[in-house]
């Protein structure tokens, strides 16, 4: 799944860092399982948004995947406030996974 942005370097800059957020119970990164959906930038007003989803709806680990990647953006941009919205639409497929995410999954 491509990742929707209004900004193409600031948006390399935060999947970099969001490769660094690991779902603890699948092992694999945020960005590689397609978990992330859009990313934001807003200059002016020093705003970072991103839009991302989850497994499920119940994930138990949620909470902590959204806290580390809230965790992630604000290191890499620390003079901008970062917004983290979780969304289900579109719900998450197992066809969001990148192709080097199968290969980890050895799907």
């Amino acid at each position: 799944m491509n990742v929707v942005t209004n900004d193409n370097i600031r948006s390399t800059i935060a999947l970099a860092a969001l490769h660094e957020v690991i779902d603890p119970e699948i092992g694999l990164n945020v960005v590689d399982l397609g978990l992330i959906y859009q990313l934001d930038f807003d200059e002016a007003a020093k705003k970072v948004f991103c839009t991302m989803t989850l497994t499920t709806q119940f994930c138990p680990m949620g909470e902590s995947i959204t806290d580390a990647a809230r965790e992630a953006l604000q290191t890499s941009f620390p003079d901008n406030e970062v917004s983290i919205q979780l969304t289900f639409e579109p719900p998450w497929r197992p066809d969001n996974i990148s192709e080097e995410g199968r290969q980890f999954l050895n799907m």
